[in-house]
């Protein structure tokens, strides 16, 4: 059972969450500006709050980025609210989490609580990027992609509901599914998306918009200024020499800028790194995984001894398409095609679970 409710959590009247045993999986996005308080506070007062789960340490610790829970931690749960800031692209971790979590429902049948999604607006907007999941299968062969990821584009273009309402969908689920409008509330209106940081390394208003095609820095050799005050617009490594060459891949609507800085923490903790910051123009629509990717490409063949992927990086690409313009068996434009066709099919399959007015649409 799925529905889609436009008043608020707290105007709901079901009894689960009214008399039954709640949890709340949040982050510190659940903070409501009207109330002054957050999301699992209702249910402190109510008296019927049974377990919060949420981030190990204090919010915005470096490399905290999982929700950790188990499935004997749900059991005897009447409701589970979840309220998360999505970012707007599938590596997400907190995402993950909560599509782990859906699995782990469908898997406790008819002892699962029913789950509410309290929605909010994508910060990275309606634009969409990149190729569904296992794209660019070679015949009779399979490609990898990560766990708990549903088949959506690098840069997917939904609200948090509108994914869970099609993961619930692709795996099958028969829990109660309610999303919760991320118009229902004022907070929406008042806090824009990027104000509380989703995470550690998502701090600020352009990171999302680096993050469709920067999060795939993460399993290289190359840092993506994590533990810098500009993840994802800073890229480097101590073996990066920005002034040898001028052939240094651009983008329409940005300037690549030679730069060092030294992470605090994560690769390459207290070393010195040389590189770039990624430098959009105002207004610019930038599409970051075909510039990532051209960047990698570069990195690839100017550092053949020290730039590397690692592991997990095709599973996270999850392309044979994509992976074989990495390593020469194909121009950029046949690359830039492919990625135009899945997208067009993507934008199609996204309408089927859309819960808002405004349309997904791809940078041309």
């Amino acid at each position: 059972m799925f529905s889609f409710r436009t008043t608020s959590l707290e105007e709901q009247l079901d009894k689960a969450l009214t008399e039954g045993l709640v949890g709340c999986f949040c982050t510190q996005n659940c903070w409501d500006t009207e109330k002054g308080r957050y999301v699992y506070d209702i249910f402190r007062e109510r008296g019927n709050l049974k377990m919060i789960f949420s981030p190990r340490d204090t919010e915005l610790t470096p490399q905290t980025n999982h929700i950790e829970f188990e499935m004997e931690q749900l059991k005897g749960l009447n409701a589970l609210v979840v309220e998360i800031q999505d970012v707007g692209s599938r590596y997400f971790n907190y995402t993950k989490d909560v599509f782990r979590l859906m699995c782990m429902l469908k898997e406790m049948k008819e002892d699962a609580p029913s789950l509410y999604i309290v929605d909010h607006i994508n910060p990275a907007g309606r634009v969409v990027e990149g190729t569904m999941t296992g794209a660019g299968a070679k015949e009779g062969m399979e490609v990898a992609s990560e766990l708990f990821v549903p088949k959506v584009v690098h840069r997917h273009g939904l609200t948090l509901g509108e994914l869970a309402n099609l993961y619930y969908s692709e795996i099958g689920a028969k829990f109660p599914l309610h999303v919760i409008s991320a118009l229902a509330k004022e907070t929406n209106k008042q806090l824009l998306p990027w104000t509380i940081a989703p995470a550690s390394d998502i701090p600020g208003l352009f990171t999302c918009d680096m993050y469709s095609g920067g999060g795939l820095w993460n399993n290289t050799t190359i840092s993506a200024g994590i533990g810098t005050a500009r993840p994802y617009e800073y890229i480097g490594a101590p073996f990066v020499k920005p002034g040898i060459s001028e052939k240094v891949p651009g983008a329409d609507g940005v300037m690549m800028r030679p730069c060092s800085f030294t992470p605090a923490c994560g690769q390459y903790e207290g070393q010195k790194c040389y590189g770039y910051q990624i430098m959009l123009e105002p207004g610019a629509e930038y599409h970051s995984l075909i510039h990532t990717l051209q960047l990698i490409r570069y990195f690839m063949e100017c550092y053949p001894d020290d730039f590397r992927l690692c592991e997990g990086f095709r599973a996270k690409l999850s392309d044979d398409t994509l992976y074989d313009y990495l390593i020469g068996n194909m121009d950029v434009h046949q690359m830039r095609e492919h990625v135009k066709v899945e997208e067009q099919k993507w934008i199609r399959k996204a309408k089927k679970f859309m819960l808002y007015d405004d349309q997904p649409y791809r940078i041309k």
